[in-house]
């Protein structure tokens, strides 16, 4: 199975690619987790995001791998964002290629599942929408 983790402070793209054609796939599911635009009942413009990135990186190929013993899939790929993510962007990309969509959805679910609990990528704190136009103009 090929892992690729990626984190990153730019936007993630609007669509993960699929896996090349070849790989055997018949199903490709993928994730988007988005901010919305509350956190713990007030309103927010953004979230940030902060990471300890080789451990969080290996932390999530651990997951994926751990669950491939009993989801058989051929590729997964993971994009997170570190940093600043305004309301409306994806935090985290998930793609996910396998045989058949069951091990697909299996897979996905499982490591979306552990990723808060097992993996160093944390939410550091929300932002108003002042605090938000405050560090885009410094």
């Amino acid at each position: 199975m090929e892992i690729k983790i990626q984190l990153t402070n730019a936007s993630i793209c609007e669509r993960l690619p699929a896996p090349t054609s070849g790989v055997g796939a018949g199903a490709w599911v993928d994730f988007r987790g988005v901010v919305r635009g509350e956190e713990n009942g007030a309103v927010i413009a953004a979230l940030e995001y902060e990471a300890y990135s080789p451990m969080a990186e290996m932390e999530m190929r651990r997951i994926i791998a751990e669950l491939a013993g009993d989801h058989h899939c051929l590729f997964v790929r993971v994009i997170h964002r570190v940093g600043i993510v305004p309301v409306g962007e994806a935090a985290i990309c998930v793609g996910v290629a396998a045989r058949h969509r069951a091990e697909a959805f299996a897979l996905l679910a499982g490591f979306m599942n552990r990723l808060k609990q097992d993996v160093p990528i944390w939410k550091r704190r929300a932002l108003t929408a002042t605090e938000l136009t405050e560090l885009k103009t410094k």
